[in-house]
């Protein structure tokens, strides 16, 4: 498998457990809004090396979870201002531009120096 992306939780908000049961997490580089830092998981800003598709893996708080769908701007965003929508609720077509879209599993809130990446099949 090909990394296509690693970066590292650095900061967690103190709201981003509101969003469990949504089912999603918000990635935030450093730079984040302070009025959103506290529902973000604040990373490291990195670049994206390739194409991310629906297949592919995300590791996220030493798990695997399958990609179901990509939003139109989650590259750009995610690769520029590390901003974009966990959202494990299995959907295989994007509502939101900026939204991953991964296999439907209830979520737990990660560690801070937890790795993110995304991993192509």
């Amino acid at each position: 498998m090909q990394t296509v992306y690693q970066t590292t939780i650095n900061k967690i908000g103190s709201s981003v457990s509101d969003f469990l049961g949504e089912k999603m997490f918000i990635l935030f580089g450093d730079n984040a809004p302070a009025e959103l830092a506290d529902y973000c998981l604040l990373i490291n800003v990195k670049e994206i090396d390739g194409e991310i598709g629906q297949g592919d893996v995300l590791v996220f708080n030493n798990k695997e979870y399958k990609i179901t769908a990509v939003g139109d701007a989650v590259k750009k965003n995610l690769g520029s201002l590390g901003h974009i929508t966990l959202n494990f609720n299995g959907f295989d077509t994007p509502e939101l531009p900026g939204t991953l879209y991964l296999e439907d599993t209830d979520i737990q809130v990660p560690e801070v120096g937890s790795q993110i990446q995304i991993l192509k099949k």
